[in-house]
C-alpha cells in the first residue's frame, strides 16, 4: 500500500490522501509489530509526526488524523528535524520542486508551526521527542545527536493489539 500511496500523492488530496497513509497498520501488522515482539529496534521514516503535518498542509483537519491513527502505536523515540523557514525554502530551491507541497511559497513556515504542534502532541502522549535545528548542523553531528538519544530509550516496546475489523469475503 506505501508503494501505491507514494506514486499517486501528488494526484491524491485531503481526506482521501489520509486515509491511504493511515494503511500503516498493514505495515503495524506485518512488520513493525512482528519485530517489536521480537525485541527489535525500529526506526522508521514518516511515521506520526511527518502524517500530522503533511496532511494538515493538505487540509485535512488535525482531530480527523488523530481519529484514524488513534490505533497505530506511538514511536519510543521521535526525532523532528527542523531549520529556519528561509533555509527550508533556499533548500528547496537549490534541490528542486519533489512534490507538490513545495510549489506553496508559505509551506516552510506552516511546515515549521505545524511540526512544533505536533511535538506538543506527542509529548502530550507520553513520547520522548527530540527536536533538531539542522540548520547549521553537519548530517554526522545530527546523525550522533540521535544515536546518543537511542540508548536512553525503553526498547522493545510492545505494540497495542490492532482494533479488529470486519474481514469481507
Amino acid at each position: 500500500m506505501g508503494t501505491f500511496t507514494r506514486s499517486h500523492a501528488d494526484r491524491i488530496h485531503g481526506l482521501a490522501l489520509a486515509c491511504l497513509v493511515a494503511t500503516r497498520y498493514e505495515h503495524v501488522e506485518t512488520v513493525i509489530g512482528p519485530a517489536l515482539q521480537a525485541g527489535e529496534l525500529i526506526i522508521s521514516d514518516r511515521y506520526l509526526p511527518s502524517t500530522l503535518v503533511l496532511q494538515q498542509l493538505d487540509g485535512v483537519p488535525l482531530e480527523f488524523l488523530t481519529v484514524i491513527n488513534q490505533h497505530a502505536p506511538l514511536p519510543d523515540l521521535a526525532v523532528i528535524l527542523t531549520a529556519e523557514p528561509a533555509r527550508i525554502s533556499a533548500r528547496i530551491a537549490a534541490r528542486g520542486i519533489t512534490h507538490r507541497w513545495h510549489l506553496d511559497p508559505t509551506g516552510p513556515r506552516r511546515e515549521v508551526g505545524l511540526y512544533r504542534q505536533a511535538v506538543d502532541y506527542l509529548t502530550d502522549k507520553g513520547v520522548s521527542v527530540l527536536l533538531l535545528d539542522n540548520g547549521a548542523s553537519t548530517p554526522s553531528d545530527v546523525a550522533r545527536r540521535i544515536a546518543d538519544a537511542i540508548p536512553n530509550l525503553p526498547l522493545a516496546s510492545v505494540p497495542p493489539e490492532p482494533p479488529s475489523t470486519p474481514q469481507g469475503p
